[in-house]
């Protein structure tokens, strides 16, 4: 069982033991190479989201309808990319083991890779939809090949 955020996204008012969907934070920038920052992504979108409806005219449904929960950010290692993703996995799996779905809110693209991870053990059958500016198809860069240009 995870325990509740402080600061929770808006309309993240379940219970663990009651949401169909747990989300967490994975604010990571370690092989960012433009703007770095994306640390503190999932603190700025917990906090920028009361201004959101929660209402959608266009899908006359609103989230306050829905079970979700907010576990807050994970505690990311620094200077390990390869513990980073693991650790991102791990927290994933767990929520996956308990039949819920998790929704990972981050920084870089790199944080991907873990959630995917262990979206893949679970449904072998998985298909990813990509729409970004950059296709992330790199086999490495920089050097590295763990990295935000690497993730697919």
């Amino acid at each position: 069982m995870l325990n509740k955020n402080v600061q929770t996204f808006i309309a993240c008012d379940s219970e663990y033991s009651d949401a169909k969907i747990v989300l967490f934070g994975a604010g990571f920038d370690g092989t960012t190479s433009f703007r770095p920052g994306t640390r503190f992504a999932p603190a700025v979108i917990r906090n920028e989201s009361f201004g959101i409806e929660t209402y959608s005219p266009y899908q006359n449904k609103d989230m306050t309808d829905y079970s979700y929960f907010d576990s807050g950010d994970l505690e990311l290692p620094f200077g390990s990319v390869k513990r980073t993703i693991a650790d991102i996995a791990v927290r994933s799996s767990t929520i996956l083991n308990d039949g819920k779905l998790p929704f990972m809110i981050g920084g870089e693209h790199l944080v991907t890779f873990g959630s995917v991870m262990a979206v893949k053990d679970k449904y072998p059958d998985l298909y990813i939809v990509h729409f970004d500016a950059h296709a992330d198809l790199r086999e490495e860069y920089l050097g590295q090949e763990l990295s935000h240009a690497c993730v697919l």
